[in-house]
């Protein structure tokens, strides 16, 4: 397989319940899922910034 075309996962942060993990796509778009439990969320890159603002929001 060539490596342009591979899928590049990493794993942001977990615990023992919830992960958040990044998938570069072959075509160059990052994708960020949420797992919850047995909820999988996920977002491209301009949905995870504006997830982002609202967990900041939240917090604040």
């Amino acid at each position: 397989m060539d490596e342009k075309s591979e899928l590049v996962v990493k794993t942001l942060v977990e615990t023992d319940n919830y992960s958040v993990w990044r998938a570069d796509e072959p075509d160059e778009e990052a994708t960020f899922h949420l797992e919850l439990n047995n909820v999988t969320v996920h977002f491209f890159k301009e949905e995870w910034e504006e997830f982002i603002e609202l967990a900041k929001r939240l917090v604040a």
